[in-house]
Protein backbone atom coordinates (compact mmCIF):
# COMPACT_ATOMS: atom_id res chain seq x y z
CA UNK A 1 0.00 0.00 0.00
CA UNK A 2 1.30 3.47 -0.91
CA UNK A 3 1.79 5.64 2.16
CA UNK A 4 0.38 9.15 1.98
CA UNK A 5 2.42 12.26 2.61
CA UNK A 6 3.21 13.19 6.22
CA UNK A 7 0.84 15.67 7.88
CA UNK A 8 0.91 17.24 11.33
CA UNK A 9 -1.93 18.63 13.46
CA UNK A 10 -0.93 21.26 16.05
CA UNK A 11 -3.22 22.63 18.78
CA UNK A 12 -2.65 25.99 20.44
CA UNK A 13 -1.72 24.27 23.71
CA UNK A 14 1.24 22.66 21.94
CA UNK A 15 -0.34 19.24 21.40
CA UNK A 16 1.09 17.77 18.19
CA UNK A 17 -0.32 14.76 16.35
CA UNK A 18 1.25 13.14 13.31
CA UNK A 19 -0.69 11.49 10.52
CA UNK A 20 -1.06 11.41 6.76
CA UNK A 21 -2.28 14.08 4.39
CA UNK A 22 -5.93 13.61 3.44
CA UNK A 23 -7.36 15.80 0.71
CA UNK A 24 -5.26 18.79 -0.30
CA UNK A 25 -1.66 19.23 0.80
CA UNK A 26 -0.61 22.51 2.40
CA UNK A 27 -1.53 24.57 5.46
CA UNK A 28 -4.82 25.48 7.09
CA UNK A 29 -5.69 27.27 10.33
CA UNK A 30 -8.92 27.40 12.30
CA UNK A 31 -10.71 26.39 15.47
CA UNK A 32 -10.57 22.66 16.19
CA UNK A 33 -14.03 21.26 17.00
CA UNK A 34 -15.43 17.74 17.11
CA UNK A 35 -18.59 16.46 15.42
CA UNK A 36 -20.24 13.29 16.73
CA UNK A 37 -22.39 12.34 13.76
CA UNK A 38 -22.08 8.71 12.66
CA UNK A 39 -23.22 9.69 9.18
CA UNK A 40 -23.88 12.78 7.08
CA UNK A 41 -20.28 13.90 6.61
CA UNK A 42 -21.12 15.53 3.27
CA UNK A 43 -23.79 17.69 4.90
CA UNK A 44 -21.36 18.58 7.69
CA UNK A 45 -18.63 19.64 5.32
CA UNK A 46 -20.96 21.87 3.29
CA UNK A 47 -22.65 23.53 6.30
CA UNK A 48 -21.67 27.25 6.24
CA UNK A 49 -21.81 27.30 10.05
CA UNK A 50 -18.45 25.47 10.01
CA UNK A 51 -16.66 28.41 8.40
CA UNK A 52 -13.10 28.73 9.79
CA UNK A 53 -13.34 25.51 11.81
CA UNK A 54 -11.22 22.38 11.61
CA UNK A 55 -13.67 19.53 12.09
CA UNK A 56 -12.66 16.37 13.91
CA UNK A 57 -14.93 13.44 13.09
CA UNK A 58 -15.41 11.18 16.10
CA UNK A 59 -16.79 8.35 13.94
CA UNK A 60 -13.76 6.18 13.06
CA UNK A 61 -14.58 5.40 9.42
CA UNK A 62 -15.22 8.33 7.11
CA UNK A 63 -15.78 8.38 3.36
CA UNK A 64 -17.46 4.98 3.04
CA UNK A 65 -20.21 6.30 0.76
CA UNK A 66 -17.99 8.65 -1.21
CA UNK A 67 -19.27 11.98 -2.51
CA UNK A 68 -22.31 12.78 -4.63
CA UNK A 69 -23.51 16.02 -6.18
CA UNK A 70 -26.98 16.08 -4.58
CA UNK A 71 -26.52 15.96 -0.79
CA UNK A 72 -24.51 19.12 -0.21
CA UNK A 73 -26.12 21.76 2.02
CA UNK A 74 -24.52 24.61 0.05
CA UNK A 75 -22.50 25.15 -3.11
CA UNK A 76 -19.12 24.33 -1.53
CA UNK A 77 -17.23 22.85 1.40
CA UNK A 78 -16.87 25.42 4.19
CA UNK A 79 -14.75 23.69 6.83
CA UNK A 80 -11.22 25.06 7.22
CA UNK A 81 -9.76 21.58 7.64
CA UNK A 82 -10.74 17.97 8.24
CA UNK A 83 -9.44 15.39 10.73
CA UNK A 84 -10.34 11.69 10.46
CA UNK A 85 -9.01 8.40 11.75
CA UNK A 86 -9.63 5.84 8.99
CA UNK A 87 -10.63 7.19 5.58
CA UNK A 88 -12.26 4.78 3.16
CA UNK A 89 -9.89 3.83 0.37
CA UNK A 90 -12.70 2.77 -1.99
CA UNK A 91 -16.20 4.28 -1.61
CA UNK A 92 -19.18 1.95 -1.91
CA UNK A 93 -22.49 3.58 -2.81
CA UNK A 94 -24.49 3.69 -6.04
CA UNK A 95 -24.86 7.48 -5.79
CA UNK A 96 -21.15 8.15 -5.32
CA UNK A 97 -19.46 10.06 -8.15
CA UNK A 98 -16.01 10.40 -6.55
CA UNK A 99 -14.22 9.64 -3.31
CA UNK A 100 -14.33 12.02 -0.37
CA UNK A 101 -10.57 12.42 -0.52
CA UNK A 102 -10.79 13.41 -4.18
CA UNK A 103 -13.47 16.01 -3.41
CA UNK A 104 -11.41 17.47 -0.56
CA UNK A 105 -8.47 17.77 -2.96
CA UNK A 106 -10.68 19.27 -5.68
CA UNK A 107 -11.90 21.97 -3.31
CA UNK A 108 -8.44 22.50 -1.80
CA UNK A 109 -9.44 21.44 1.71
CA UNK A 110 -6.40 20.44 3.76
CA UNK A 111 -6.98 17.39 5.94
CA UNK A 112 -5.21 14.78 8.01
CA UNK A 113 -5.94 11.08 8.57
CA UNK A 114 -4.51 8.38 10.79
CA UNK A 115 -5.08 10.49 13.90
CA UNK A 116 -6.40 9.08 17.18
CA UNK A 117 -9.60 11.12 17.01
CA UNK A 118 -10.91 9.61 20.26
CA UNK A 119 -7.93 10.97 22.22
CA UNK A 120 -8.15 14.28 20.37
CA UNK A 121 -11.87 14.61 21.15
CA UNK A 122 -11.26 13.89 24.83
CA UNK A 123 -8.63 16.62 24.92
CA UNK A 124 -11.01 19.14 23.32
CA UNK A 125 -13.75 18.18 25.78
CA UNK A 126 -11.45 18.59 28.77
CA UNK A 127 -9.66 21.76 27.69
CA UNK A 128 -12.17 23.30 25.28
CA UNK A 129 -12.08 23.97 21.56
CA UNK A 130 -8.90 25.75 20.57
CA UNK A 131 -7.07 27.17 17.62
CA UNK A 132 -5.26 24.61 15.49
CA UNK A 133 -3.44 24.06 12.24
CA UNK A 134 -2.93 21.19 9.81
CA UNK A 135 0.37 21.21 7.93
CA UNK A 136 1.69 19.02 5.12
CA UNK A 137 4.00 19.31 2.13
CA UNK A 138 5.98 22.55 1.94
CA UNK A 139 4.12 23.87 5.00
CA UNK A 140 6.27 21.50 7.08
CA UNK A 141 9.50 23.19 5.96
CA UNK A 142 9.90 24.95 9.31
CA UNK A 143 8.40 22.60 11.91
CA UNK A 144 9.64 24.72 14.83
CA UNK A 145 7.40 27.55 13.68
CA UNK A 146 4.13 25.60 13.40
CA UNK A 147 2.85 26.47 16.87
CA UNK A 148 3.67 30.13 16.28
CA UNK A 149 1.51 30.08 13.13
CA UNK A 150 -1.38 28.61 15.12
CA UNK A 151 -1.02 31.19 17.90
CA UNK A 152 -0.98 34.00 15.33
CA UNK A 153 -4.34 32.91 13.87
CA UNK A 154 -7.54 34.72 14.94
CA UNK A 155 -9.76 33.19 17.67
CA UNK A 156 -13.43 32.37 17.14
CA UNK A 157 -14.45 34.70 19.98
CA UNK A 158 -15.21 38.01 18.28
CA UNK A 159 -15.18 36.50 14.77
CA UNK A 160 -17.56 38.20 12.32
CA UNK A 161 -18.05 35.53 9.65
CA UNK A 162 -21.60 35.93 8.37
CA UNK A 163 -20.49 38.24 5.57
CA UNK A 164 -18.19 35.49 4.27
CA UNK A 165 -20.97 32.94 3.78
CA UNK A 166 -24.14 34.90 2.98
CA UNK A 167 -25.66 35.13 -0.49
CA UNK A 168 -24.41 37.94 -2.72
CA UNK A 169 -27.89 38.66 -4.10
CA UNK A 170 -31.53 37.83 -3.24
CA UNK A 171 -33.07 34.70 -4.70
CA UNK A 172 -36.47 33.01 -4.62
CA UNK A 173 -37.36 29.42 -3.75
CA UNK A 174 -40.98 28.80 -4.84
CA UNK A 175 -43.46 26.66 -2.94
CA UNK A 176 -43.55 23.08 -4.21
CA UNK A 177 -47.27 22.82 -3.41
CA UNK A 178 -50.06 25.40 -3.52
CA UNK A 179 -48.60 28.62 -2.12
CA UNK A 180 -49.89 29.43 1.36
CA UNK A 181 -47.34 31.87 2.75
CA UNK A 182 -44.53 34.19 1.76
CA UNK A 183 -41.45 34.11 4.01
CA UNK A 184 -38.33 36.26 3.93
CA UNK A 185 -35.29 34.28 5.09
CA UNK A 186 -32.24 36.21 6.25
CA UNK A 187 -29.23 34.29 4.98
CA UNK A 188 -26.74 34.17 7.84
CA UNK A 189 -25.40 30.91 6.44
CA UNK A 190 -28.57 29.15 5.35
CA UNK A 191 -28.57 25.51 4.27
CA UNK A 192 -30.33 24.23 1.15
CA UNK A 193 -32.73 22.04 3.10
CA UNK A 194 -34.39 24.95 4.91
CA UNK A 195 -36.23 26.52 1.94
CA UNK A 196 -36.84 22.98 0.68
CA UNK A 197 -38.65 22.09 3.92
CA UNK A 198 -40.62 25.33 3.76
CA UNK A 199 -41.49 24.78 0.10
CA UNK A 200 -43.03 21.38 0.96
CA UNK A 201 -45.40 23.24 3.29
CA UNK A 202 -46.57 25.71 0.67
CA UNK A 203 -44.12 28.47 1.60
CA UNK A 204 -42.53 30.75 -0.98
CA UNK A 205 -39.15 31.76 0.42
CA UNK A 206 -37.35 34.98 -0.50
CA UNK A 207 -33.74 34.52 0.65
CA UNK A 208 -32.00 37.85 1.30
CA UNK A 209 -28.33 38.55 2.02
CA UNK A 210 -27.41 39.27 5.62
CA UNK A 211 -26.91 42.93 4.65
CA UNK A 212 -30.61 43.38 3.82
CA UNK A 213 -32.32 46.22 5.63
CA UNK A 214 -35.53 46.02 7.61
CA UNK A 215 -37.20 48.06 4.86
CA UNK A 216 -36.11 45.53 2.23
CA UNK A 217 -37.53 42.72 4.35
CA UNK A 218 -40.86 44.36 5.14
CA UNK A 219 -41.47 45.77 1.66
CA UNK A 220 -41.95 42.18 0.47
CA UNK A 221 -45.03 41.98 2.74
CA UNK A 222 -43.92 38.69 4.30
CA UNK A 223 -46.20 36.46 6.30
CA UNK A 224 -43.13 35.51 8.29
CA UNK A 225 -39.41 36.09 8.68
CA UNK A 226 -36.85 33.32 9.14
CA UNK A 227 -33.40 33.73 10.76
CA UNK A 228 -31.01 31.03 9.57
CA UNK A 229 -28.04 29.25 11.05
CA UNK A 230 -24.59 30.72 10.51
CA UNK A 231 -20.98 30.93 11.72
CA UNK A 232 -19.05 33.13 14.11
CA UNK A 233 -19.73 35.10 17.26
CA UNK A 234 -23.31 36.43 17.54
CA UNK A 235 -21.97 39.41 19.50
CA UNK A 236 -20.65 40.75 16.18
CA UNK A 237 -24.05 40.52 14.42
CA UNK A 238 -25.39 43.95 15.35
CA UNK A 239 -27.10 44.44 11.98
CA UNK A 240 -29.03 41.16 12.24
CA UNK A 241 -30.07 42.01 15.81
CA UNK A 242 -31.28 45.46 14.74
CA UNK A 243 -33.25 43.96 11.85
CA UNK A 244 -34.79 41.39 14.20
CA UNK A 245 -35.93 44.13 16.56
CA UNK A 246 -37.61 45.90 13.63
CA UNK A 247 -39.44 42.68 12.70
CA UNK A 248 -40.59 42.20 16.29
CA UNK A 249 -41.81 45.79 16.40
CA UNK A 250 -43.79 45.18 13.19
CA UNK A 251 -45.23 42.02 14.79
CA UNK A 252 -44.38 39.87 11.78
CA UNK A 253 -44.13 36.20 12.83
CA UNK A 254 -40.48 35.23 13.27
CA UNK A 255 -38.73 31.87 13.49
CA UNK A 256 -34.99 31.51 14.11
CA UNK A 257 -32.72 28.48 14.27
CA UNK A 258 -29.17 28.03 15.60
CA UNK A 259 -27.38 31.35 15.02
CA UNK A 260 -30.86 32.80 14.55
CA UNK A 261 -31.75 31.68 18.08
CA UNK A 262 -28.78 33.64 19.40
CA UNK A 263 -29.80 36.67 17.32
CA UNK A 264 -33.32 36.58 18.75
CA UNK A 265 -31.88 36.24 22.23
CA UNK A 266 -29.73 39.33 21.79
CA UNK A 267 -32.67 41.24 20.27
CA UNK A 268 -34.60 40.42 23.45
CA UNK A 269 -31.80 41.85 25.57
CA UNK A 270 -30.01 38.66 26.60
CA UNK A 271 -26.29 38.12 26.21
CA UNK A 272 -24.45 35.28 24.53
CA UNK A 273 -21.28 33.43 25.50
CA UNK A 274 -18.77 31.04 23.98
CA UNK A 275 -19.21 27.45 25.12
CA UNK A 276 -16.25 25.34 26.15
CA UNK A 277 -16.64 22.82 23.34
CA UNK A 278 -20.13 23.36 21.95
CA UNK A 279 -22.68 20.95 20.53
CA UNK A 280 -21.93 19.40 17.13
CA UNK A 281 -23.55 16.19 15.99
CA UNK A 282 -26.79 14.38 15.23
CA UNK A 283 -27.59 13.06 18.71
CA UNK A 284 -28.11 15.98 21.11
CA UNK A 285 -31.17 15.65 23.41
CA UNK A 286 -33.46 18.66 23.92
CA UNK A 287 -36.31 19.04 26.42
CA UNK A 288 -39.37 21.18 25.62
CA UNK A 289 -40.40 22.57 29.01
CA UNK A 290 -44.10 23.07 28.24
CA UNK A 291 -44.67 19.41 27.36
CA UNK A 292 -41.70 17.49 28.74
CA UNK A 293 -41.16 16.14 25.24
CA UNK A 294 -37.58 15.11 24.44
CA UNK A 295 -36.26 15.36 20.88
CA UNK A 296 -32.97 14.02 19.55
CA UNK A 297 -31.56 16.83 17.45
CA UNK A 298 -28.86 17.84 15.02
CA UNK A 299 -26.75 20.72 16.31
CA UNK A 300 -23.76 22.80 15.35
CA UNK A 301 -23.00 25.71 17.66
CA UNK A 302 -20.20 26.97 19.86
CA UNK A 303 -22.09 29.95 21.32
CA UNK A 304 -25.27 30.05 23.39
CA UNK A 305 -27.79 32.45 24.91
CA UNK A 306 -27.20 33.45 28.54
CA UNK A 307 -30.29 32.27 30.46
CA UNK A 308 -31.52 29.46 32.68
CA UNK A 309 -33.71 26.49 31.63
CA UNK A 310 -37.37 27.48 31.81
CA UNK A 311 -36.55 31.08 32.77
CA UNK A 312 -39.13 33.79 32.09
CA UNK A 313 -37.90 37.32 31.54
CA UNK A 314 -39.04 40.74 30.37
CA UNK A 315 -37.87 42.34 27.14
CA UNK A 316 -38.60 45.45 25.10
CA UNK A 317 -41.25 43.35 23.33
CA UNK A 318 -42.99 41.94 26.36
CA UNK A 319 -42.54 38.70 28.24
CA UNK A 320 -40.39 35.89 26.87
CA UNK A 321 -39.18 32.54 28.12
CA UNK A 322 -36.62 29.80 27.62
CA UNK A 323 -38.78 27.15 25.98
CA UNK A 324 -36.20 24.39 25.45
CA UNK A 325 -32.93 23.34 27.07
CA UNK A 326 -30.34 20.59 26.83
CA UNK A 327 -30.53 18.13 29.75
CA UNK A 328 -26.81 17.36 29.38
CA UNK A 329 -25.58 20.81 30.39
CA UNK A 330 -28.56 23.17 30.76
CA UNK A 331 -27.76 25.11 27.57
CA UNK A 332 -30.60 27.24 26.20
CA UNK A 333 -32.10 25.39 23.23
CA UNK A 334 -35.13 27.55 22.48
CA UNK A 335 -36.80 30.89 23.13
CA UNK A 336 -40.44 31.91 22.88
CA UNK A 337 -41.98 35.38 22.99
CA UNK A 338 -45.29 35.58 24.82
CA UNK A 339 -46.51 38.98 23.58
CA UNK A 340 -45.22 39.02 19.99
CA UNK A 341 -45.30 36.15 17.43
CA UNK A 342 -41.72 34.93 17.60
CA UNK A 343 -39.82 31.79 18.64
CA UNK A 344 -36.49 30.12 17.97
CA UNK A 345 -34.50 26.97 18.62
CA UNK A 346 -30.79 26.33 18.91
CA UNK A 347 -30.88 23.20 16.77
CA UNK A 348 -31.65 22.12 13.20
CA UNK A 349 -35.28 21.24 12.35
CA UNK A 350 -34.15 20.92 8.71
CA UNK A 351 -31.51 18.36 9.75
CA UNK A 352 -29.92 16.45 6.91
CA UNK A 353 -28.89 13.65 7.23
CA UNK A 354 -31.21 13.67 10.27
CA UNK A 355 -32.65 13.10 12.80
CA UNK A 356 -36.11 14.44 11.98
CA UNK A 357 -37.64 14.77 15.46
CA UNK A 358 -37.77 18.58 15.12
CA UNK A 359 -39.24 18.90 11.61
CA UNK A 360 -42.63 19.74 13.16
CA UNK A 361 -41.26 23.20 14.04
CA UNK A 362 -41.78 24.28 10.43
CA UNK A 363 -45.45 23.33 10.89
CA UNK A 364 -45.52 25.41 14.07
CA UNK A 365 -44.12 28.35 12.10
CA UNK A 366 -46.88 27.92 9.51
CA UNK A 367 -49.50 27.78 12.27
CA UNK A 368 -48.10 30.99 13.76
CA UNK A 369 -48.31 32.73 10.38
CA UNK A 370 -51.88 31.50 9.86
CA UNK A 371 -52.94 32.70 13.33
CA UNK A 372 -51.33 36.08 12.77
CA UNK A 373 -53.05 36.49 9.40
CA UNK A 374 -56.40 35.59 10.95
CA UNK A 375 -55.94 38.07 13.80
CA UNK A 376 -54.98 40.86 11.37
CA UNK A 377 -57.08 40.27 8.23
CA UNK A 378 -56.38 43.71 6.82
CA UNK A 379 -52.64 43.36 7.15
CA UNK A 380 -50.52 44.08 4.07
CA UNK A 381 -48.52 40.93 4.85
CA UNK A 382 -50.89 38.52 3.15
CA UNK A 383 -49.87 36.62 0.02
CA UNK A 384 -50.81 38.44 -3.15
Amino acid sequence: MVRRELAVLVLEDGTTLRGEAYGAVGQTLGEAVFATGMTGYQETLTDPSYRRQIVVQTAPHIGNTGWNDEDGESHRIWVAGYVVRDPATVPSNWRSVRSLGAELSRQQVVGISGVDTRALTRRLREHGCMRAGIFSGDALAEPAHLLARVLASPPMLGADLVGEVTATAPYLVPASTARRFRVVALDLGIKYNTPRMLAARGVETHVLPATATAEQVLERSPDGVFLSNGPGDPATADHAVSLTRAVLTARVPLFGICFGNQILGRALGRGTYKMRYGHRGLNVPVVEHATGRVAITSQNHGFAVSAEPGERFDSDFGAAMVSHSCPNDGTVEGLSCLDVPAFSVQYHPEAAAGPHDAAYLFDRFCELMAQNRHSAPNSARGVS
